[in-house]
């Protein structure tokens, strides 16, 4: 058993009971935008590239190309980033909407502020928000429990 200390607030932590907390930090849920085939069909058309010159600089078949735009077929890992590069976007842009990554606009520009920190104010900020998350984790947990 931890007692996680912020801000004056003290709260017993078990560690073992926690999973690493990416894996459930709940957002919002993102408005609809375009999937995958639409964002890489947008893309390539705001390159000004045909589906057979992606698919010549990706090194695929244009037919596969075309099943990928479609929502036909599914990219591995490799074509995806293959994609992206030949595109010159991140891959992130082709996979995600713009409001289904990164902070939500109340946040975004006190992250965008923090990357100008040094390494040491970086690092307190991390330790920061490392135990705000845990905090948050740790009271979902006991909620969960004292219901369950």
């Amino acid at each position: 058993m931890l007692c996680l200390r912020l801000h004056m607030i003290s709260v017993p932590v078990n560690i073992s009971a926690l999973t690493h907390y990416p894996v459930s930090v709940s957002r919002k849920k993102p408005e609809a935008g375009p999937a995958f085939p639409e964002r890489l069909s947008e893309v390539r058309k705001h390159r000004g590239m045909t589906q057979q010159a992606l698919a010549d600089r990706v090194g695929i078949h244009v037919v596969q190309l075309r099943r990928y735009e479609s929502g036909a077929s599914q990219p591995t890992l490799d074509v995806i980033r293959n994609l992206a590069v030949a595109l010159s976007v991140s891959a992130d842009l082709l996979l995600f909407g713009k409001e289904e990554r990164g902070p939500d606009d109340e946040l975004r520009l006190q992250f965008e502020a923090v990357t100008r920190f040094d390494a040491e104010e970086k690092k307190a900020v991390r330790s920061v928000l490392d135990g705000l998350i845990l905090r948050h984790e740790a009271r979902k947990l006991s909620a969960a429990e004292a219901r369950g």
